[in-house]
């Protein structure tokens, strides 16, 4: 176990900056949490190449195998729920052990599962195993750091979620061109086996005893209430899941769209995704800057009107001009692009909100994010994939719900969650 020396620790808390000897094991420590960050996205995208395959391989059907997706999802969110608040009381790094080795066996069920039930409830308990790191990450950051740093900690990790997404299928595909679905998971069993070195050797417990919250997991889920009942914190949380219920849309619905309705291939498609998602980089890396200077609030709401704009102008676009490759992608890149520093400025501003019970507050947002993510994410099939409307009335009104949360409960002229202040 590694452990900072007290007056690094103070310097890190009074500053949010590591003490320069200390920048190395800081610089380590954020690849290891943003590398927790991504096995998510990673364990949910890398098999989708393999999904004919495992059907017959399973003798299934293809709504059995989306089943495996959906499980996992559910997973995820039930395990955000749950790991965060309870770590307030137990502490981050046995949650982190326990959620690390947990994803190496589910993953090697996964592998070896003869049915596709079997698969599913693997699955559902693989995404609880993948919340620990990924709802940790965030409260061990909140624990470690203070100051205008923070934000830009934040930045990285959303960055890392831009970016997994759209690395996982072509890792899969690498994996299936040369062995079987089986093997996926497979890998997947390396990369926990990985982070669990990384969590056993770098990453410290950030939650002292004399901080954690007394009571047992009464007094932890009771820190949760009274943060559901914080209105600028759960005007941030809701302005982060509903403008995830509009990304999960896109991410959903954008290959319908522009392969059956303006025809291009899959190889073009996988660029054009590629390139929205390397705006989300940039937006993330740009909020990352602006957040020394610049109120978070400020950026917060300039980062939503940005994405509400580009909702409203791909409505309009195709109510008045018709279907258009060009106005979709300029429209969605947009709006994706807000995306991208809503994420950072959301998170920053709740975490230092629920400062007082970090994983309690982190809970709810990555609970949120994903639970608002995967009821969106369907909607574009039931409403049809002859247009594109279905997709863009979709995401205009979960970023319209989520401008009204940030008018009614975040209030960002009264500057709630800045740094320095309540």
């Amino acid at each position: 176990m590694v452990s900072n020396p007290p007056d690094q620790g103070t310097a890190e808390h009074a500053t949010g900056r590591p003490h320069p000897a200390g920048r190395a094991r800081a610089g380590v420590l954020l690849l290891v949490l943003g590398s927790l960050t991504a096995v998510a996205p990673l364990a949910i995208d890398m098999y989708v190449p393999g999904f004919p395959e495992m059907g017959s391989a399973l003798h299934t059907s293809g709504s059995a195998v989306q089943l495996t997706m959906t499980a996992f999802l559910a997973g995820l969110v039930a395990g955000q729920i749950v790991i965060g608040p309870v770590s307030d009381g137990l502490g981050r790094r046995p949650l982190l052990i326990g959620g690390a080795i947990g994803f190496i066996a589910c993953s090697a069920c996964c592998a070896l599962a003869p049915s596709v039930g079997v698969l599913i409830a693997a699955r559902f308990l693989q995404g609880v195993a993948a919340a620990a790191g990924m709802v940790l990450a965030r409260a061990v950051i909140t624990d470690r750091f203070h100051g205008p740093d923070i934000p830009r900690y934040f930045a990285l990790l959303s960055q890392i979620l831009g970016v997994a997404p759209v690395a996982a299928p072509v890792l899969g595909g690498a994996i299936l061109s040369v062995s079987t679905w089986r093997a996926v998971f497979a890998a997947l069993c390396v990369v926990g086996a990985l982070l669990l070195a990384g969590v056993l050797a770098k990453v410290p417990e950030s939650l002292p005893p004399e901080r954690r919250h007394a009571g047992g997991l009464a007094g932890t889920f009771r820190a949760m209430g009274r943060l559901a009942r914080d209105r600028p914190f759960m005007g941030n949380v809701l302005v982060l899941g509903l403008a995830s219920a509009a990304l999960f849309t896109y991410i959903s619905g954008s290959s319908f769209v522009f392969e059956r309705i303006h025809g291009v291939s899959a190889g073009v498609y996988s660029l054009i995704f590629a390139v929205n998602a390397a705006g989300i980089l940039t937006a993330g890396t740009a909020f990352g800057r602006l957040a020394r200077r610049v109120r978070l609030n400020t950026l917060l709401t300039c980062a939503l009107s940005v994405s509400s704009a580009g909702a409203l102008a791909q409505v309009l676009a195709v109510a008045v001009i018709g279907e258009s490759f060009a106005a979709t992608w300029i429209t969605l890149f947009v709006t994706v692009w807000g995306v991208g520093m809503l994420v950072p400025a959301t998170m920053s501003l709740a975490q230092n909100l629920g400062r007082a019970a970090p994983g309690a507050a982190s809970a709810l947002l990555g609970g949120l994010q994903f639970g608002f993510g995967a009821l969106a994410a369907p909607l574009v099939g039931l409403f049809g994939e002859s247009s594109s409307a279905p997709m863009a009335v979709i995401m205009l009104v979960a970023l319209m719900l989520a401008l009204l949360a940030l008018a009614v409960l975040v209030r960002p002229r009264r500057g709630h969650g800045e740094i320095g202040a309540r």
